[in-house]
């Protein structure tokens, strides 16, 4: 018979951690040849994945998050303040298409029907509102710059002519 002593050197001392997980290995994939982890992928500051699957791997913040490649971004303080800006903006712009188009409302009465010139007059308000709106919901997946771009451009295009031309007094 042996006694312990004779196993310890079978061994080592703490293999009856109750931490330890020795029991529960993930289980190979054949066609890849890799453990299967449910645990999702990440790494931390300075390294960054290569090759296949590459665009699967998360990132590990400084805090111990985890943030994953689909993972909505939080928008930075600069571009919250930008988008605010350009909000403002676009409203000043409907504000512009209504009391330009009001003012044009006798004169326009020679050129086309009133219906057609309702019909013109209020897609002429919403105009800024929808280019806002929907720049805002293409571009969500797409950088910060890309958006502001876009919404810039839609001010230059959206200007209200009415409004600048005869300005809310008149000549």
């Amino acid at each position: 018979m042996s006694t312990g002593r004779d196993d310890d050197a079978l061994r080592w001392d703490g293999d009856d951690d109750p931490t330890l997980d020795v029991g529960s290995l993930p289980e190979a994939d054949p066609e890849r040849g890799a453990a299967d982890t449910s645990e999702p992928l990440a790494l931390p500051d300075g390294y960054q994945a290569v090759g296949k699957g590459s665009e699967k791997v998360g990132h590990i913040e400084s805090d111990g998050t985890v943030t994953m490649p689909g993972d909505a971004q939080p928008m930075s303080n600069g571009t919250l303040v930008t988008l605010g800006i350009l909000a403002g903006a676009y409203l000043l712009f409907t504000i512009g298409w209504i009391i330009g188009g009001i003012r044009l409302q006798g004169t326009a009465q020679f050129l086309v029907s009133p219906v057609g010139y309702q019909v013109s007059f209020w897609l002429a308000v919403a105009a800024p509102a929808l280019w806002f709106l929907t720049t805002y919901l293409l571009t969500r997946a797409s950088k910060s710059w890309v958006r502001i771009v876009w919404l810039i451009a839609g001010l230059v295009v959206l200007i209200p002519w009415p409004f600048v031309m005869v300005g809310a007094v008149g000549q």
